[in-house]
């Protein structure tokens, strides 16, 4: 079989299939696209490698490595890859303690932190761990945003404002911050203001156009003309000309126990975030996405990275917008743009030599604090208590800790907040809807007629370890306030899975309700569950034959039986 042909072949290399359906009348849009995004990269890149404590090329070379990385491997057709906020956050609060303040060590972690993410993203490719991801939810993700949004704006104000800065966290950065005040240069701060103001106006009046590269030439021009360096405003310096030197990471720098927590922390990132954005544009342009291949697209784009001296890399969603916007069809569009960044690094980095730190910071604010999304946390509190203290969690564990530390943290609270919520499930006791044969939740539905002389449950959830206790109680609580009962029915139809556990409260159940001279009937109950309830010897003390029954049938059979006794 010719390999091109074969399905399996063409899967795990996504150019064999996108490529040989590519229609000519694409190559312009992807073209304007390429050209746009690398537009886009080129002051984003700069910001965001300084925001990692690197030369500002290093942030160029993850764009235009990444994206030819990815562009191999990756499933999305619209996704960019390039250094992001909170990555370039991590690998400055993490490598900076590693490097001991030597900037080429520094430098030889980075790039090596990015091999690690590749490594780590091709075995989860190969172990298919991206069922993995979900343990970080959505919640989670929102709080995260929110503390890496403010801590990188925390993080750039001393460029905006002309101060040294300093601290360990965002309420260390703050305090030293409010310690300079008095130390503001007036210069500095107007020139990042007005870069804002331009940015944030240019934003939402000229969507997905080139706006911050116009705000770097002007602010570049400006600088030039009225000779702002001399007068004590901080700019990029000379950048390198030339593509970067490919070679192999330096090797044993890092201990394992030291380099594999921060290349986990940036996979975790990277994929979480590459997935979200290569979802929305594959709904929005109606393709398939195979979230499995993104660990390989994204593996490509870091080894990539980390073979050109660059640092971790992902897909990100604003600049995949812009991407998308400027009409990008296929991964094309990614080639493009590197070949343009590289064809800047040649010739064109000398203009780049006066442009001011505080239009960088500026272009980092303007990127991120949109991060913040202050109703998306109010609507939990409105709406889901347990939610919202996910996301508080990771939004303050970030703030205190840093990005890895706090996205940990956060994923280990969200785990302990699920069990808290599942230990607590609702168990509804039913009542008979007015007028028909069916039965409701009471506390639902205040119409319903109590049933006489019966008490009907349903556990709102698989009965396990974690809430069996509780379900039992909340039944024995329910017997002690009723008098004459004669009948319990347990309603396991909203119950896909029971343990052990479950099992046993069964039998405590009904051990209980027999020393009172009263009948369990357990109905509703799924295969699963009815195999386990006869392997734990339910069956001897429940009929068995009840199983499989609606609650509505139980009760309407008793109903009739009582009718009958009565007359």
């Amino acid at each position: 079989m010719n390999a091109p042909s074969d399905p399996a072949w063409t899967r795990f290399f996504p150019p064999a299939e996108w490529l040989a359906a590519y229609r000519r009348e694409w190559l312009p849009s992807d073209a304007i696209a390429g050209i746009t995004l690398a537009a886009y990269a080129i002051p984003v890149s700069l910001a965001y490698a300084a925001l990692a404590g690197l030369p500002p090329q290093v942030g160029v070379y993850g764009y235009m490595l990444g994206g030819i990385g990815y562009a191999l491997l990756g499933a999305s057709r619209q996704l960019a890859i390039g250094p992001t906020s909170a990555i370039s956050l991590m690998i400055a609060a993490t490598v900076g303690a590693l490097a001991g303040g030597d900037a080429v060590r520094y430098a030889q972690i980075a790039s090596l932190a990015a091999f690690a993410v590749a490594v780590l993203c091709f075995i989860a490719w190969l172990f298919k761990l991206s069922v993995l991801v979900r343990l970080v939810s959505d919640s989670i993700l929102v709080g995260f945003k929110a503390g890496a949004g403010l801590t990188i704006i925390m993080s750039q104000l001393p460029s905006l404002l002309g101060v040294p800065g300093g601290g360990h966290n965002f309420f260390d950065r703050a305090i030293k911050l409010a310690g300079q005040v008095g130390a503001i240069h007036p210069l500095v701060l107007g020139i990042g203001a007005v870069a804002l103001l331009l940015l944030l106006v240019g934003e939402r009046r000229l969507p997905g156009k080139p706006v911050g590269i116009t705000i770097v030439a002007l602010a570049i021009i400006v600088a030039t003309v009225l000779g702002l360096p001399a007068l004590g405003v901080p700019v990029t310096g000379k950048i390198p000309e030339g593509l970067p030197a490919l070679g192999i990471p330096t090797f044993g720098l890092l201990e394992f126990d030291d380099l594999f927590p921060l290349a986990a922390g940036c996979v975790l990132l990277a994929y979480i975030e590459g997935v979200s954005a290569a979802r929305s544009f594959a709904a929005k342009h109606g393709y398939p996405l195979d979230v499995r291949q993104e660990f390989l697209g994204l593996g490509a784009a870091n080894l990539a990275a980390a073979f050109g001296h660059g640092y971790p890399v992902a897909g990100g969603l604003s600049q995949s917008a812009v991407n998308d916007n400027a009409g990008a069809r296929t991964p094309l569009a990614l080639v493009i743009c590197s070949v343009a960044l590289g064809l800047c690094l040649l010739f064109f980095t000398g203009l780049l030599t006066n442009l001011p730190k505080a239009v960088l910071a500026a272009i980092v604010f303007a990127a991120v604090y949109r991060l913040v999304d202050v109703r998306a946390l109010l609507r939990m509190w409105q709406v889901s208590r347990i939610d919202f203290y996910a996301a508080a969690i990771a939004l303050v564990s970030v703030l205190l800790l840093g990005i890895l530390q706090g996205v940990l943290l956060a994923s280990i609270a969200s785990i302990f907040l699920l069990l808290a919520r599942a230990s607590r499930p609702n168990v509804a006791f039913l009542g008979r809807l007015p007028g028909s044969g069916r039965y409701s939740d009471s506390a639902r539905h205040e119409d319903v007629e109590p049933l006489v002389g019966i008490i009907a449950f349903r556990p709102e959830a698989s009965l396990l370890y974690i809430n069996a206790e509780t379900i039992l109680e909340t039944v024995r609580v329910a017997l002690e306030k009723s008098s004459g009962v004669r009948l319990v029915a347990c309603d396991l139809s909203a119950s896909p899975y029971i343990d052990l556990a479950g099992a046993r409260m069964l039998h405590e159940l009904h051990d209980e309700l027999a020393s009172r001279k009263v009948t369990l009937c357990i109905v509703g109950a799924h295969a699963q569950l009815r195999d386990l309830l006869r392997s734990e010897g339910l069956a001897e003390k429940t009929d068995s034959g009840q199983w499989l029954r609606s609650l509505d049938s139980l009760l309407g059979d008793d109903q009739a039986a009582t009718a009958q006794r009565t007359a």
